[in-house]
């Protein structure tokens, strides 16, 4: 894990403390979380913006783990690409600071789903990962560093599009889970997912213009 003095010297630099903060207090699930946990804090202690995409290395992601309002199932999307299901994430736009941010808006735009909301009681972010992106065009091969949140969709969502890269968006019941070739991230993520609404339920934050 990383030390306690590159935290304290990152804030001394002006770096996303609030991050650092979220990150400092993350519990990973197994070895392969808890070294990814490690390079991700080591990474951003390394940079002001480690959301830039022009970073050589990598740069952070936010993706978002939608689970359905009765917390009875989880929407992922079929990638073109790599032929396999994958939840809604993405890329920051130039600006944005804030993991669960990004997640939340690159889930919106990927389902055409409104009023998602991050679990309100879920740790913030659930699920780190760090994965390579090969090279592809003028792009060269670098590193997602994903912080992956807790969304909840309102009751009867429906998914109105799919991302451009996706074939297909589909709800999945849990039991369905087992038969995809999913990746050990994000089946360690949806554990996490599944384990946390059925203590806690489905329950969604309350947008701050509800709340009064």
């Amino acid at each position: 894990m990383i030390a306690r003095g590159r935290v304290t010297e990152s804030r001394e630099r002006g770096e996303p403390s609030t991050l650092i903060d979220a990150l400092g207090r993350h519990v990973p699930h197994d070895a392969k979380e808890a070294a990814d946990l490690s390079e991700i804090l080591a990474f951003v202690a390394r940079h002001g913006d480690p959301f830039d995409r022009r970073l050589p290395e990598g740069h952070l992601t936010g993706s978002a783990v939608v689970v359905s309002a009765d917390g009875g199932r989880v929407l992922l999307l079929h990638h073109r690409k790599l032929g396999r299901w994958l939840q809604p994430g993405g890329h920051a736009e130039p600006g944005e600071t804030d993991g669960a941010g990004v997640a939340l808006r690159e889930a919106r735009e990927e389902t055409g789903i409104e009023g998602l909301a991050l679990h309100a009681s879920a740790p913030r972010p659930l699920d780190v990962d760090v994965h390579p992106i090969p090279a592809r065009g003028e792009e060269p091969a670098h590193r997602h560093l994903d912080l992956r949140y807790l969304v909840v969709a309102p009751p009867g969502a429906v998914v109105r599009r799919a991302a451009a890269e996706a074939r297909a968006a589909r709800w999945f019941a849990w039991a369905e889970l087992d038969a995809l070739d999913l990746d050990p991230g994000l089946r360690r993520a949806l554990a996490a997912a599944r384990a946390l609404t059925a203590s806690t339920g489905p329950a969604a934050e309350r947008p701050s213009w509800e709340a009064s």
